[in-house]
């Protein structure tokens, strides 16, 4: 039985008589971390009563907010039902991109790390009801968290009512892996986070409810969506090559120790080329401190290579995450799901050193990344936690192939058309062409060093020919810049549908 205890399992009811609590206008925090633990039945009757309304001529929509994307039941089912009048703080749903940069919803795109404290602090308003996955319900009224934990643990506490979602689809095996700190809070009386190894446990396994809050019960047996990585082509390959290469030289040099730091990895196909190419690297006793254990990191583990992976959910292909269920007692003793707040809090991430490795969009030829808005201000998915990681790892690392859209599109620009990570913290960009090391260089080294290694023969003359103009007709000669042309190229693309001229 997953529902142990009895006050909380006289609350159990169908999901469209939960989805009936929920009301317009209201604000909803809903579980889910990279399509794992979200709700799933709940939604779903949510956005059929939606539809009702909206057919009926009455309006409903509700202010979602997550840990970061969650699936097609939850974020698909209620944008299509034209249901989300604002989100936070990520999004990845193809329809609800849509809607965003038709300006049908309100997007707050925001550092992952920053969720929590601001719904603490007030500032995000009031939470009128949080709905919640678990994977069970013990005697005493306590929850075992699904996989994943993102802000479930501020969702719960902060609150006004909660309806629980009991998946039987979540692997049992899962209790005992989580570690939920209930030791942070407000200024001024803040203190410091116990924690000083990625291995460290400063919490508890389970989630605390007020059982009072609790106005729902419901029984699910629904999967999380789980996407497919598909294999890393020549590209991705070249990329990671460049990376471990980088790595290697980093620990001859004595800035690295042959175990490496902390490894921080955004999610994707690239992603995990480099966390396979581990397997055969030159480095033992690894340790991952980042969001999202991911496919490559199941190899890592399973080759011992890996020592021990925290994240807060998982991001798996559904081979990955089969495979994770059927193993889950042994993968358990190596993994440690956290909330957000504490896998990407900064003051963490810059004690424990990570070395963070994350995609973008476009870089500028002076190191500036954008990482979120396609041509400056369509939004693609988000910041996430690449912020939260970037300025305060001990090495930053941004990586991308060097075109998109079959050449049309260049990833190195002469200026980034939008921008989520500042020059300053910005230390490594590494495309299939090679990698620049930017660290203690000048704006005009630094685009040198980009145009040269990172740009794709295509577009390198024009932006050796762009820099040299800049150098002759720019108002300033820190980072030259030709202001009517900077973005010249994203125009022409816009026009033409390239920037090749």
């Amino acid at each position: 039985m997953r529902i142990e205890s009895a006050e909380l399992r006289s609350k159990v009811m169908p999901a469209e008589a939960a989805a009936r609590l929920i009301e317009s206008g209201t604000a909803v925090g809903m579980s889910g971390f990279t399509g794992s633990g979200y709700p799933k039945a709940v939604p779903l009757a949510l956005a059929a009563h939606i539809e009702a309304e909206h057919a009926a001529g009455r309006g409903f929509k509700v202010r979602m907010w997550t840990g970061a994307s969650t699936g097609p039941e939850l974020d698909g089912a209620l944008a299509k039902a034209d249901g989300i009048e604002f989100r936070l703080p990520y999004n990845s749903d193809p329809i609800a991109r849509e809607r965003i940069n038709k300006g049908e919803m309100n997007y707050f795109d925001m550092h992952l790390s920053q969720v929590a404290p601001m719904a603490w602090q007030g500032f995000l308003g009031p939470l009128d009801t949080a709905v919640i996955e678990v994977a069970g319900i013990r005697a005493d009224g306590s929850l075992i968290p699904s996989s994943s934990v993102g802000n479930n643990k501020t969702w719960l506490d902060r609150a006004s009512k909660v309806i629980l979602e009991v998946n039987s689809w979540q692997n049992e095996a899962l209790e005992g892996m989580h570690d939920i700190y209930y030791g942070t809070a407000l200024p001024p009386a803040r203190v410091p986070i116990p924690l000083v190894k990625p291995d460290d446990r400063i919490g508890e396994p389970y989630l605390k409810v007020d059982p009072a809050k609790v106005v729902a019960v419901v029984e699910t047996d629904r999967p999380d969506r789980n996407a497919p990585f598909s294999p890393p082509d020549e590209k991705a390959k070249a990329i990671a090559g460049h990376i471990l290469e980088f790595l290697s030289h980093e620990v001859k040099l004595g800035r690295l120790p042959s175990a490496l730091l902390p490894i921080q990895s955004g999610v994707g196909n690239i992603a995990n080329a480099v966390l396979t190419g581990l397997v055969d690297a030159p480095f033992d006793s690894l340790t991952s401190y980042t969001e999202v254990i991911q496919d490559g990191m199941l190899d890592l583990l399973d080759s011992g290579k890996l020592r021990m992976a925290s994240a807060t959910a998982f991001s798996l292909s559904p081979e990955a995450a089969a495979r994770v269920n059927a193993d889950m007692h042994r993968y358990r003793d190596k993994m440690i799901l956290r909330p957000q707040e504490i896998s990407n809090h900064p003051e963490l991430i810059r004690r424990l050193g990570c070395i963070a490795m994350n995609g973008l969009i476009e870089a500028d030829i002076y190191g500036a990344v954008n990482s979120t808005h396609v041509m400056g201000s369509r939004i693609q998915n988000g910041i996430g936690g690449s912020g939260d990681f970037a300025r305060n790892a001990y090495i930053s690392i941004f990586m991308t192939p060097s075109t998109a859209k079959g050449g049309k599109i260049s990833a190195i620009v002469p200026q980034a058309s939008h921008v989520d990570h500042i020059n300053q913290d910005v230390q490594v960009i590494v495309t299939e062409q090679g990698l620049a090391d930017l660290r203690g260089l000048s704006p005009k080294e630094r685009a040198q060093v980009i145009i040269a290694n990172c740009a794709h023969p295509d577009y390198r003359p024009l932006l050796e020919d762009y820099y040299a103009r800049a150098l002759k007709g720019s108002y300033g000669l820190q980072s030259p810049s030709l202001p009517g042309e900077a973005l010249s190229w994203h125009q022409r693309f816009i026009e033409t549908g390239s920037m090749l001229p």
